[in-house]
């Protein structure tokens, strides 16, 4: 005998009642600050002058002004670079390569390095930015210190080697999250798989290669949305190099602030929010796609 249900256990109504506050929470501090944010970036308003009192509407201007802005080409290309170091090859590919490395890993050297690396995330963004000043300083650095011990000359890095110094603060910064959320994605391979192919006596390449990273792509595809985003919007390296020298390290959320804070053109600045609003939804899109066409 079949049974049917013809009440669900919650009704449209009862689980619209419970989703509204997230919906509001959302909806004021999300969706509402970001249209607000378009329609300042249509304005000529300013923190200074007259504009700031009386802004006047000017349509599509700023976008066009930042299109054809060279420092904007400059950041996006700083950027580019900056996210592909960063991001894709630094923060994804040693978070995986740590989270396989630990996986079979047990005692005290699997809690030694997850603490180590974990330590490097928790702490406030400020006290990592100082000390990788302290690290990198041409004159009293414990980098250049330890040349000068061994004989090599110094090396001004900040002047010589901008964007590779705020990639790799940034990679030593994040790479914990993408270490634990691949570690918890191994986790859920289930130990038969490998167990079937130390039998037939596989090598570890291809237990990774056939076993691991096919049942682990997903979460790599999330891993790989998420910093690629947290990434190009991070403002931390302002704190190392300030943009400088010369504007080497100017990311986008750098030159947003510049403009928006140090020239007082609000409305520019909301502009240029807009675009990288625009690009970040770009490529969440070009990954969700990805990770369509692997699920298929």
């Amino acid at each position: 005998m079949r049974m049917q249900y013809d009440n669900p256990i919650l009704s449209r109504r009862a689980a619209a009642v419970f989703a509204l506050p997230t919906l509001v929470f959302i909806g004021v501090f999300l969706a509402f600050p970001a249209l607000w944010a378009i329609y300042i970036g249509l304005t000529n308003l300013r923190l200074t002058g007259i504009s700031a009192i009386q802004p006047r509407f000017v349509g599509f201007a700023n976008f066009v002004s930042i299109l054809r802005d060279s420092f904007f080409h400059n950041s996006l290309r700083i950027t580019a670079q900056f996210v592909l170091g960063s991001a894709l090859i630094g923060q994804l590919l040693l978070g995986l390569l740590l989270a396989v490395l630990l996986y079979n890993v047990k005692g005290p050297i699997n809690d030694i390095v997850s603490s180590i690396v974990i330590l490097a995330w928790i702490i406030p963004e400020v006290v990592v930015a100082y000390l990788w000043v302290a690290f990198l300083d041409y004159d009293f650095g414990l980098l250049n210190a330890t040349r000068n011990l061994l004989g090599m000359p110094a090396v001004n890095w900040f002047f010589s080697h901008p964007v590779l110094s705020i990639i790799i603060f940034n990679t030593w910064r994040g790479t914990a999250f993408s270490m634990l959320l691949m570690g918890a994605a191994l986790q859920t391979i289930p130990p038969s798989f490998l167990e079937t192919a130390d039998v037939i006596g596989a090598s570890e390449w291809r237990k990774f290669r056939d076993i691991m990273l096919p049942l682990i792509r997903p979460h790599i595809i999330t891993n790989a949305v998420l910093i690629t985003i947290w990434t190009f919007n991070v403002f931390g390296p302002f704190l190392l190099t300030g943009g400088g020298p010369a504007f080497a390290t100017d990311l986008v959320s750098i030159y947003t602030y510049r403009n928006a804070f140090k020239y007082f053109k609000l409305g520019y600045g909301s502009a240029i929010s807009t675009i990288i609003l625009a690009i970040n939804l770009i490529l969440a899109s070009v990954y969700m796609k990805l990770a369509r066409r692997g699920r298929a």
